[in-house]
């Protein structure tokens, strides 16, 4: 296992193959495995893959820090320090894909090109009501998905008691998100933003945040939820794969 010390934490991270650098960051509450294991095998077969796990999650414990993007987005690139890299390329997913764009907000010289998966930039941004976990709503994870994620956190957490106490201070970060029309303006990064049409969230919601960030695309899945994102791997790879590979892309207007 391979930590590297940064703002204080140390950080888990892991790399896979070789070629030019990607970040995958897994979303909220998630594992690198939880996340990535359907994808890290095919994106590592073209590309040096740094996957890391973020503070609380996995591996890297929580500490009695403040959970915020600016701190998360610093502690990628403490990694990225760590092993080398000046700029990368980022794939996240929900919580993952918000601190990729934080980086790229942050510390622009970092930041190649991000997909960005299940990602919002207000609260208002979600679908009503889907921060109510007694709701019953499809859209929300299932009983067995917050097992899974359980289960992850207690086989390899530092603290393994901590889960439910770590989940209501990691769960209150989305539901404050707010950036402005200004902070996105700010991302020179070309984004693609990837939602499902039954996600948490609203597809009009992303189609403003595409219009926003000055060169990103959109790309929304049918018949698909926000946690149906980790288990189409077949849909969302070559829509990665596609742009990752665009390296002549500049921003529109």
């Amino acid at each position: 296992m391979t930590y590297a010390h940064v703002n204080d934490l140390d950080v888990y991270y892991e790399t896979h193959g070789t070629g030019e650098p990607l970040v995958l960051l897994h979303g909220g509450l998630l594992t690198i495995e939880l996340t990535f294991a359907a994808m890290l095998p095919e994106l590592a077969r073209t590309r040096r893959v740094i996957a890391i796990e973020l503070q609380g999650h996995g591996h890297t414990a929580d500490t009695d820090r403040e959970f915020t993007l600016d701190r998360l987005a610093d502690d990628v690139v403490g990694v990225l320090d760590e092993v080398g890299v000046e700029r990368a390329d980022f794939f996240g997913f929900s919580l993952g894909g918000l601190v990729a764009l934080q980086v790229a907000m942050r510390h622009p010289v970092r930041a190649g090109r991000l997909a960005a998966a299940g990602v919002h930039f207000r609260a208002d941004g979600y679908r009503p009501g889907v921060f109510d976990m007694d709701s019953g709503s499809e859209l929300l994870p299932t009983d067995a998905d917050f097992q899974a994620m359980h289960d992850a956190y207690v086989a390899v957490a530092p603290d393994p008691g901590r889960f439910e106490a770590f989940a209501a201070k990691a769960s209150a970060l989305p539901a404050e998100l707010d950036w402005s029309a200004e902070d996105l303006g700010k991302v020179r990064s070309p984004v693609l933003i990837i939602v499902g049409d039954l996600d948490f969230v609203r597809v009009e919601h992303a189609a403003e945040m595409r219009e926003l960030i000055p060169d990103a695309r959109l790309a929304v899945l049918p018949d698909t939820t926000h946690m149906d994102l980790l288990r189409r791997a077949d849909r969302v790879l070559p829509l990665v794969g596609e742009f990752l590979g665009q390296r002549e892309s500049g921003p529109r207007g």
